[in-house]
């Protein structure tokens, strides 16, 4: 029902959080490349725990590899600093929820392609950023309570 991205993950604990809250929730988890750990990595394993068998994964050499394998879906780019506040988009199936690195987010480049398309997260002004494994668990659980929690049934 809804797809997860993560543009370049850098921390294995955070996408073993992240593939388990896929995993719990019916979503797809795709990993652009590259990656700051190998994928295999005991700390990414142990955090997803043993769900790993249990959700989409799919893998892509860049973002240009992920677009042209993924047209037509309604993409929306989670930062710090967007103008529309994530609880105020209506979700469509088929939504890809993209979140970037953990050190830099997403490159302003992108952000400047999908002005349109960057939504945020309410917090304090005066810090940097939430945990990017809280930040997907929070809009995603968004977008599946705007279905009634429907593929959770």
């Amino acid at each position: 029902m809804f797809n997860i991205v993560l543009i370049e993950p850098e921390i294995p604990q955070n996408t073993g959080n992240i593939a388990r809250t896929c995993a719990c929730t019916g979503s797809s988890l795709h990993l652009i490349r590259p990656f700051k750990f190998e994928i295999n990595d005991k700390t990414l394993k142990r955090a997803g725990l043993d769900y790993w068998d249990k959700l989409q994964v799919f893998y892509y050499d860049d973002l240009d590899d992920f677009f042209n394998k993924n047209r037509g879906g309604e993409y929306y780019f989670i930062e710090t600093g967007g103008e529309k506040n994530y609880s105020q988009i209506k979700y469509p199936q088929n939504t890809y929820l993209f979140f970037g690195k953990e050190t830099t987010g997403i490159d302003k480049d992108i952000l400047h392609k999908f002005k349109d398309r960057v939504v945020s997260i309410p917090m304090s002004k005066n810090l940097r950023s939430l945990n990017l494994s809280n930040c997907v668990a929070i809009v995603l659980y968004e977008a599946l309570r705007q279905h009634g929690f429907e593929a959770l049934h």
